[in-house]
């Protein structure tokens, strides 16, 4: 029999979904722009306020999921983030263009994400999550961050063109209303999910590897894909590699914070190595084809082909 509640629980979590993208947006932009009024350094900005504040609906999500109780929401957020992140972000926008292959990304970001996405396993191994692995992958985004912006004046450029221009007294307010509809949209999403989870008799982590981690990845799959329509995707293959990074190191470190976190052996077994399996496919894609110099329509097909039978998967363990 279907609760009463379940409309309600759907329709919490569809605008949670909604708002959290645009306070997410909206946060960034007053932020950012605060923080340049107070004469904060672009690079300083791009490393954290920006970088940071892009994950803020998983990190806000994750942590009211195991302040609640249900931290395995909040890992399967950061796995399935990822895994969308590659399968359906990238997937779908090299199926509507070819997405140009930056060398540095090559060279530095990609090697990083490998080093990144081990890491996770080795700390996950064990089965659990406790507070010193939360404390290894927090340690491991501060050096990250530091590396990868270190010298690079480009980045530095191109974040002096993202922060917005606007007068202190509105960025202030875009950044204290942005957060507070990030905290209540984050609440309303976790409470709409966990209800649908429990209504149809299936695990909180396989709301957070779907239903949730799609919806987190909306913002990117948007921006990519209408990147590509204007021919501007150059930057989406590089978008979704930070996006992962700090899926890794600032979200999946969350809920070992408020508790040690057990997981489940599916979770290893699954997920983690569909992960893996998909990052480590991206990095051969990428050097395959870096005489072509882009990733073309059948390599997004293949990507997008994996994500959908995953899908299948969890699907299967759900029923």
């Amino acid at each position: 029999m279907i609760p009463e509640t379940l409309p309600f629980s759907i329709a919490a979590l569809i605008i949670g979904l909604a708002l959290l993208v645009w306070s997410a947006d909206r946060f960034i932009a007053g932020a950012a722009a605060t923080a340049k009024n107070l004469g904060m350094s672009p690079m300083l900005i791009g490393m954290t306020i920006v970088s940071i504040g892009t994950s803020a609906p998983e990190i806000l999500v994750s942590a009211i999921a195991a302040i609640g109780g249900n931290p395995g929401l909040a890992v399967g957020n950061a796995l399935g983030s990822n895994i969308a992140n590659i399968g359906l972000v990238l997937g779908i926008t090299a199926l509507i263009a070819p997405l140009p292959i930056n060398m540095k990304l090559m060279r530095k970001e990609i090697p990083l994400l490998l080093g990144i996405t081990l890491l996770a396993g080795a700390v996950m191994i064990d089965g659990q999550i406790t507070l010193v692995d939360s404390l290894i992958l927090v340690a491991a985004l501060v050096l990250s961050l530091l590396w990868l912006f270190k010298g690079d004046s480009d980045s530095m450029a191109d974040q002096e063109e993202e922060i917005p221009d606007m007068p202190q007294g509105k960025a202030i307010f875009w950044l204290l209303l942005g957060l507070a509809l990030l905290i209540g949209s984050s609440r309303m999403l976790v409470w709409g999910a966990i209800n649908i989870a429990t209504s149809f008799g299936i695990s909180d982590v396989i709301i957070g590897l779907t239903i949730v981690a799609i919806g987190t990845s909306l913002p990117e799959l948007a921006a990519s894909v209408a990147s590509a329509l204007k021919r501007h995707h150059e930057i989406a293959l590089g978008n979704v590699v930070g996006s992962n990074i700090f899926n890794l190191l600032a979200v999946l470190p969350v809920p070992g914070f408020f508790a040690t976190v057990v997981i489940d052996p599916d979770v290893m077994g699954r997920d983690y190595l569909t992960m893996a399996g998909l990052t480590l496919l991206v990095a051969a894609l990428i050097v395959i084809m870096r005489k072509k110099g882009k990733l073309n329509r059948l390599e997004g097909g293949i990507l997008s082909l994996i994500y959908i039978g995953y899908l299948y998967t969890v699907y299967l363990a759900a029923i």
